[in-house]
């Protein structure tokens, strides 16, 4: 049974770009904003990813 939410999270490069891609292709849709922080000098990037039935009953937050 696939998870109805799940959080992606990494370094921002190609390969974390392909994990978000790789959801997508899998029926997910993105779900609210994505984030980025700096660890020392490397970023750090994250993108929530929910299923579309999940996506018609719940709304993202409000910034």
């Amino acid at each position: 049974m696939r998870k109805f939410y799940r959080f992606l999270s990494g370094v921002d490069n190609a390969e974390f770009c392909q994990r978000v891609s790789d959801a997508l292709a899998d029926g997910y849709v993105l779900y609210g904003n994505p984030v980025m922080v700096m660890d020392k000098d490397v970023r750090m990037v994250g993108q929530a990813v929910i299923l579309p039935e999940i996506a018609n009953t719940h709304t993202a937050p409000a910034d």
